[in-house]
């Protein structure tokens, strides 16, 4: 593995798609428009869609999840840029929910698959805000840089192994906005969704990729993703751990896990509304600690039409919300992609855990979405930004048995963690740690007041 893996690794962000002003199309010329104002319906009506029998390409497994075959034409016209762009427009939901889109590997031929029995991949989450469908903006606009994805999209491998279909899942009720918003009762649609890729000229045919789904999140209405509390939810019930085994069936140059993650239960003290930080084990070995949240939710404000108990009545610091918040309503949830650099065949592990999650009164959990995904030959686009100290200002340093964070930035919070994750130390501002009760490897992890962690891997 490549010797950088403890940093953080930058997020598969906004991209640059074109937009058209009203949010709700893409007047682009590279544009691959795949779904066209879908209407979800209410999700718990499960099989009951309004909708199923309309001849439109969409196949609606159930109210709140939507597949389409990706055409070869669609497939043939992808260049090796490519952004994904969804645009979501207010109908009778006027919550913040989970929305996903996923890649399913079906059989080739097949008219319809179970996509519980099918290999799938999540390749974008996002979290809608509270909208009230009268009011402006009532569309908000996703999009996410996939120039990975374009890899496996244009391999010819797999697309003569597998048809790839395009999941659009999005899981709303409108049982609050039946009464709540002028227009809503009776109605059931929840909310309408628009999807293309953003691409510039064809690439033509890849070769090589090693693609191994390994885990998928579950539906909301499921749940028991990853806690402490469900036995099929953790190794060990009472910690927020879960390992991941799969195997790579060949020896590749190049490698990286893309990951998913978004923490939930808004109940009292519940994980939407503490930050903790995260761990990603490969084979036993730390590769990604990570701490969920923005600087600040302030630009999705505009988005957040209905009244909720999120934003309130006016802005608020970006200490507020990193105080809080680990998603924004109205933004993305982020792709993580964490490097591996060449890679072995056979079997491995991943382990994830949260070491301070609580679960108050046994609520909530983190869905999880996990893939691998290998080069046979060549190597990933090096455009991952690593955060250092050396691109951050901030310096981590051992001076005579004292602990230094130098940086002039501020500080919100020290920690130091055994390589287990285990917590042993924690302080609020830079000033130097005592080293005289820890021995061997360690991380220090520094927070800064502007959202970014930086994480380094100490021998005392």
């Amino acid at each position: 593995m490549k010797n950088h893996l403890l940093f953080m690794i930058a997020l598969a962000g906004i991209g640059s798609a074109a937009i058209a002003a009203d949010g709700t199309a893409s007047d682009a010329s590279n544009a691959i428009r795949v779904y066209d104002n879908v209407v979800f319906y209410d999700g718990y009506r499960m099989k009951d869609n309004p909708d199923s029998l309309i001849s439109d390409g969409v196949l609606r497994h159930s109210c709140s999840l939507y597949s389409t075959k990706l055409t070869d034409a669609q497939l043939d016209a992808i260049g090796d840029k490519l952004d994904l762009n969804v645009f979501i427009k207010a109908c009778c939901d006027n919550y913040d929910r989970i929305g996903n889109i996923n890649i399913a590997l079906v059989e080739k031929g097949a008219e319809s698959y179970d996509p519980d029995a099918t290999p799938r991949i999540e390749i974008g989450r996002f979290i809608t805000p509270f909208m009230n469908m009268n009011k402006e903006p009532n569309t908000v606009p996703y999009a996410y840089e996939v120039n990975y994805l374009s890899n496996l999209l244009r391999d010819a491998e797999l697309r003569a192994k597998h048809d790839l279909w395009l999941e659009f899942e999005l899981f709303g009720i409108p049982y609050a906005a039946n009464t709540q918003i002028a227009g809503c009762a009776g109605r059931n649609d929840v909310f309408a969704g628009t999807l293309e890729f953003s691409t510039n000229e064809p690439a033509g045919p890849t070769h090589g990729n090693i693609l191994v789904p390994i885990v998928i999140k579950k539906p909301e209405y499921i749940g028991n993703n990853l806690n402490n509390y469900n036995e099929a939810a953790t190794d060990t019930l009472g910690k927020t751990v879960k390992t991941y085994t799969y195997t790579v069936p060949e020896k590749v140059a190049d490698a990286q896990l893309v990951l998913i993650t978004s923490n939930h239960g808004a109940n009292a003290n519940g994980e939407e509304y503490n930050r903790r930080n995260h761990f990603v084990y490969v084979d036993g070995e730390l590769v990604l600690t990570y701490v969920p949240g923005r600087t600040s939710c302030e630009p999705f404000r505009k988005y957040n039409t209905q009244g909720n108990g999120i934003y309130g009545y006016s802005k608020m610091p970006d200490l507020v919300w990193q105080s809080f918040s680990n998603w924004c309503p109205g933004d993305v949830i982020d792709n993580r992609i964490i490097n591996l650099g060449a890679y072995e065949a056979g079997k491995h592990t991943v382990m994830i855990t949260v070491p301070d999650a609580k679960f108050a009164d046994s609520q909530g959990d983190i869905p999880v979405s996990l893939y691998f995904h290998g080069l046979k030959e060549g190597a990933f686009e090096s455009g991952v930004e690593e955060v250092t100290a050396a691109t951050t200002g901030v310096d981590i340093v051992n001076r005579g048995g004292l602990l230094y964070i130098d940086t002039e930035k501020d500080v919100r919070s020290v920690e130091v963690y055994t390589v287990g994750a285990d917590l042993v130390h924690r302080q609020w501002n830079k000033n130097p740690i005592s080293l005289d009760s820890l021995s061997g490897i360690h991380v220090v992890s520094v927070e800064l007041v502007d959202g970014h962690t930086i994480n380094k891997k100490m021998i005392f």
